[in-house]
């Protein structure tokens, strides 16, 4: 990390942004050439992430012996994260012996990759490339699966029958605990029930928690639980207590109970035929799914992706250098740095790769009235770019074409983007397929606050969320109201938006720094409002096998 990307970070609070979640990914190899007639390939995979222009090795798979088509049974843990792009490169060696007992090492192939693009389709089959970047005949398929189990909540539904009473003068009060045993033998308390007074065969209340609080995923994990007498001093009697672990619990899922014997180690010892200080009854288990961000682009939810620029007078001529649409021979200008920082990470997630762009606050041939939501390319009918450096060369070309003019309106491009996405959730209601991203590109105070809040408001009920990036040094004061972070944004009406969709970001904040740490900033909240989006519809995402079979375009 170099030293101004380190204090851009610092000073923006940018430090490792929270490992969305843990994929797994399993590697096989199909036609590896048999170049040595007599033996077949021992072959291994190597897998490296780039770090700072170093490609490093993070892992290898076993070696195979003797195997053309290789299915390796070595798993490979990657923390993934949304906001950055994680570039990864296998490679294949076939190991042999000599004759002389040294062993050889030979590179068959290699390719690269991103994470983003395994996760995005699942199975990723690609071709291995030679020495010389020649395609070779064998190709490496990558299985990606998120890490759940963690993101789970169980409800759990207990009874006890028959404890020991331990009131002289009324019947237990009794709560239960239970603790979960750590890998250190430390204990940390998951649950503790509420007392239900005077009784011996007590009912508590169902309660939820997280399969990670329960049990930290592991479903063997010993369950230590406690039986207590309610006190009011504080000095609770112990009346017993038993071992479970989840394996056990989840037999309760089908209607069944689950039933321990609830001891008191010193009656042990103590009565000749002590039995149990009671029973603890589990009624019900149920595991409550939480969907990730990743379920839901595993299950084949696109990114749509679409660019929005500022063309208002205020920019400064483009002809002159110090505009902002300046085009300078070798160094991109703001508006092209941010473009391509936070277009390369959402073009990951979008299949087909085609990018709609708008500009809006100029004056357009052919007979040059203002316009706030303009094809970049001109296309009215398509506005669609092929990849970002469709997008970069579109704008390119409209610059000399356009006349800068005023004022800056947001809110027409926000309500295209948002009937965009309004088709979208009435033509395929409580189906998971795209949600919508618009990057607004801008270098000024916006003139249409009212409306464009009237507009964020309509749009937080849709499959959609709004990144602006704030290009050169106006003061961006007004826009930070738009984001909701410090409160809630309402329309002039006073309607609250249903779900915070907008991140403002002003782009001087990281000109010193790099563009992933810009992308990073930008794109940080943007796996939580999809999930939000879709849990709020109680949208689930597809499986896999539905995603597969409905699956319509090519890798």
């Amino acid at each position: 990390m170099s030293d101004i990307y380190e204090s851009a970070a610092n000073s923006l609070g940018l430090f490792n942004s929270p490992c969305l979640t843990k994929v797994e990914l399993r590697v096989a190899c199909k036609g590896i050439s048999d170049r040595d007639a007599l033996s077949k390939p021992d072959p291994c995979v190597v897998i490296k992430m780039q770090s700072h222009g170093q490609w490093l090795e993070v892992d290898r798979t076993e070696v195979i012996r003797s195997c053309l088509n290789p299915t390796f049974s070595k798993v490979f843990t990657l923390d993934f994260y949304f906001e950055e792009v994680q570039r990864l490169r296998y490679e294949l060696y076939a190991i042999s012996s000599s004759h002389n007992g040294m062993r050889e090492v030979d590179c068959l192939g290699a390719m690269e990759c991103t994470l983003g693009q395994i996760i995005s389709q699942r199975k990723f089959t690609k071709a291995l490339l030679k020495q010389g970047n020649t395609v070779g005949k064998s190709s490496i398929m990558i299985t990606a699966e998120e890490l759940t189990g963690n993101n789970d909540y169980v409800e759990l539904s207990f009874s006890a029958r028959k404890l020991d009473d331990k009131d002289f003068f009324s019947k237990s009060d009794p709560f239960l605990e239970i603790y979960r045993v750590n890998d250190d033998n430390t204990q940390q308390l998951v649950h503790r029930t509420e007392t239900v007074m005077n009784n011996l065969n007590p009912v508590w209340k169902t309660f939820k928690t997280s399969l990670n609080s329960l049990c930290s995923g592991d479903h063997e994990r010993i369950l230590k639980c406690t039986v207590w007498d309610w006190d009011s001093n504080g000095k609770h009697d112990f009346i017993g207590e038993f071992q479970a672990t989840f394996k056990e619990m989840r037999s309760a899922m089908d209607g069944r109970q689950v039933q321990w014997e609830c001891i008191n180690p010193k009656y042990k010892v103590k009565k000749k035929n002590y039995k149990n200080s009671g029973i603890v009854i589990l009624n019900q288990c149920k595991i409550i799914k939480m969907h990730s961000f990743l379920d839901y682009i595993m299950g084949g939810c696109q990114i749509q992706f679409t660019v929005a620029i500022d063309f208002t007078a205020s920019n400064g001529d483009p002809r002159n250098s110090c505009s902002l649409h300046y085009i300078h021979p070798y160094q991109p200008n703001e508006y092209l740095k941010a473009l391509v920082a936070v277009g390369e990470i959402c073009q990951d997630y979008d299949s087909d790769k085609m990018f709609p762009a708008f500009g809006f606050g100029a004056r357009i041939p052919p007979d040059f009235k203002v316009s706030h939501d303009f094809a970049v390319n001109f296309n009215e009918d398509n506005p669609e770019c092929a990849g970002i450096q469709g997008v970069v060369e579109a704008y390119q070309n409209c610059l000399p074409k356009i006349q800068l003019y005023g004022p800056t309106n947001i809110a027409p491009i926000i309500q295209k983007v948002a009937n965009f996405a309004s088709e979208e959730m009435h033509t395929k209601e409580a189906m998971v397929s795209q949600y919508f991203i618009l990057l607004i590109l801008t270098d000024g105070v916006i003139t249409d606050m009212a409306d464009t809040r009237e507009a964020i408001v309509h749009a937080s009920h849709l499959p959609m969320s709004v990144i602006i990036v704030g290009v050169g040094s106006a003061d961006f004061t007004d826009m930070e109201m738009l984001d909701g972070d410090d409160g809630i944004l309402r329309s002039p009406k006073g309607e609250p938006v249903l779900r915070d969709i907008v991140q403002f970001v002003p782009f001087r904040n990281f000109k010193h720094a790099s563009p992933a740490a810009l992308a990073k900033s930008v794109l940080a909240e943007v796996p939580n409002q999809v999930v939000d989006y879709y849990n709020s519809k109680g949208i689930k995402p597809k499986c896999p096998s539905e995603y597969e079979s409905s699956r319509t375009f090519g890798h």
